[in-house]
C-alpha cells in the first residue's frame, strides 16, 4: 500500500505501553508485556496469555500465495473473527482487534463491543473496512502515534523505499493455533495443539521460531508481545491475604513484584506522553547551544562512539 492509502491512521511504535494504553482506551482490562524468550519458563511467568502479537520485516507477495506446509495452511472456513487490513499504518490496532475479537467473554468498553456487534457476519474485506472506518478508533490509535515532525513535501527529493513492517496475532480458536495476518487472503491454521502442558504457547513456539530461523542469524528485525491479563489486580488480592500473616518472604516477594509492576506502569505513562510532543524545536535549540559553545563537534563525536559500542553489543549477543 502506499502512503496516499493510510485515510488518516499514523504509524504506531512495537511498544507494549503503546499497546496496553489502547487496550485501556477500548475499556479492556489486559495489558501487552514484551517478550525477550520463548522458553516454558518466561511464558509460565506471563500466564494466563491470551494471544502472541509477532512484529516482523514485510516483504510484498502475492496475495495468492499459499503458505507452505511447514507453515500452516488458509482456513477459508475460519470459525472466528477476522478482518483484512484495508488501510495503510493501521496493522498494529487490527491485529490487537483480530487477537480480542478471538477471546470468549472479552471484558471491553461499550464502544469496541458495539463496533464487534457491528461486524458480527461480515466478510474479512468489509470487516475491515468497517473497523478502519470508526473515527473513534482511529483517534485512539493515532493519539499514541509520534508527531509527524517535518514535513519534506513539495521539495521535489528523490523518493526513498523504506523498510516496512508488519503485525501478525497467534493465537488460539477452537483447540487449534491460528495466524491472523490482515495481509491475507484468509486465517492460516497450524494445527491442533494439546491441552495438558503447556497448551497452545507449546506449539506456537514451535511455529514462531521456525519463523525466526528464516532471518540472518542476530537479525533485529522482529520481535514479540504477549497478550495477558493485568497481573496488578491479583497481586493486590494476594497482598491483601497475606497481610497479618507470618509469611514474611513471600508477603516482601510479592511487594516487590508489585512495586515492579507499578514501576513499569509509570514508565509507560511516562513515555506515552512523550509520544505526543513534538521535540523539534528542543532539539534545534540544544544543537544551537551546543554549536555557539564549540561543543557541537565532541558531541557528535561522543554519540557516534556510544552508538558504535552499542552496536558491538548487539553483535556480540548474537553471535
Amino acid at each position: 500500500m502506499s502512503d496516499e492509502d493510510s485515510s488518516g491512521w499514523q504509524l504506531t511504535e512495537s511498544d507494549p505501553g503503546v499497546f496496553t494504553e489502547l487496550l485501556k482506551r477500548l475499556g479492556v482490562p489486559y495489558i501487552v508485556d514484551d517478550l525477550y524468550s520463548l522458553e516454558p519458563e518466561s511464558l509460565a511467568a506471563l500466564q494466563p496469555i491470551h494471544a502472541l502479537i509477532f512484529l516482523f520485516k514485510w516483504f510484498p507477495e502475492s496475495p495468492d500465495d499459499e503458505p507452505s506446509v511447514s507453515a500452516g495452511h488458509y482456513d477459508s472456513d475460519f470459525p472466528g473473527f477476522f478482518a483484512h487490513q484495508t488501510v495503510n499504518n493501521a496493522c498494529a490496532t487490527l491485529a490487537v482487534v483480530n487477537a480480542l475479537g478471538n477471546i470468549a467473554s472479552l471484558p471491553a468498553g461499550p464502544q469496541f463491543m458495539d463496533l464487534m456487534n457491528f461486524t458480527t457476519g461480515m466478510d474479512p474485506q468489509t470487516c475491515g473496512m468497517a473497523i478502519t472506518s470508526a473515527d473513534w478508533l482511529r483517534e485512539a490509535h493515532n493519539a499514541l502515534s509520534p508527531p509527524s515532525a517535518i514535513s519534506l513535501d513539495g521539495l521535489d527529493l528523490p523518493k526513498k523505499s523504506e523498510e516496512a513492517y508488519h503485525f501478525v496475532v497467534y493465537l488460539p480458536v477452537l483447540g487449534s493455533l491460528y495466524e491472523l495476518d490482515g495481509l491475507k487472503p484468509y486465517p492460516v491454521r497450524h494445527g491442533d495443539y494439546e491441552e495438558s502442558g503447556e497448551g497452545w504457547v507449546k506449539k506456537a513456539r514451535e511455529v514462531i521460531e521456525e519463523r525466526i530461523h528464516t532471518y540472518p542469524t542476530g537479525a533485529l528485525e522482529f520481535s514479540l508481545l504477549a497478550l495477558r491479563d493485568d497481573p496488578l489486580p491479583g497481586m493486590r488480592r494476594h497482598l491483601d491475604a497475606l497481610q497479618g500473616s507470618s509469611g514474611d518472604a513471600e508477603l516482601s516477594d510479592l511487594m516487590n513484584k508489585i512495586s515492579n509492576e507499578n514501576s513499569k506502569r509509570e514508565r509507560w505513562a511516562f513515555e506515552n506522553s512523550s509520544r505526543r510532543h513534538n521535540h523539534i524545536g528542543l532539539v534545534h535549540a540544544l544543537l544551537l547551544a551546543l554549536a555557539k559553545a564549540g561543543k557541537l563537534d565532541s558531541a557528535k563525536a561522543d554519540a557516534q562512539r556510544v552508538m558504535q559500542e552499542r552496536l558491538e553489543r548487539q553483535r556480540a549477543m548474537g553471535s
